[in-house]
């Protein structure tokens, strides 16, 4: 669970120094703007999961993570369509927030689950 954590804070700092390499441009500042956000949410909705008052809660926290991964995966392709020139920063991003969406989807199909079973 630790580990999840942590990997979740990392994608937000990471993505946090990308948005600081953009080049200044109405686009970027339009697309930084809503990536800072979408990218760190994951994170503090995560822990809440964790704090989660019931299986049903935790499944709610979980659902807005989900969102906010592929809300980010969404502002990185656009910031990566319009600066190709830093894509070898971009590209590591879009792979991690697909990994930590795989895990979160793939939680809350089994959190479900075992709760029908239970």
């Amino acid at each position: 669970m630790q580990d999840l954590k942590n990997r979740y804070k990392n994608f937000a700092i990471k993505t946090g120094e990308l948005i600081q390499l953009l080049p200044k441009s109405i686009i970027n500042s339009a697309y930084s703007n809503q990536l800072i956000r979408s990218s760190s949410s994951p994170g503090t909705n995560y822990r809440a999961a964790c704090r989660g008052k019931s299986t049903a809660d935790f499944i709610n926290k979980l659902k807005i993570v989900e969102e906010e991964l592929d809300e980010s995966i969404y502002f990185l392709e656009l910031v990566q369509h319009f600066n190709p020139n830093i894509q070898d920063k971009i590209e590591p991003l879009i792979k991690e927030s697909n990994e930590l969406l795989s895990m979160t989807v793939s939680s809350i199909k089994t959190v479900r689950l075992n709760s029908r079973t239970s």
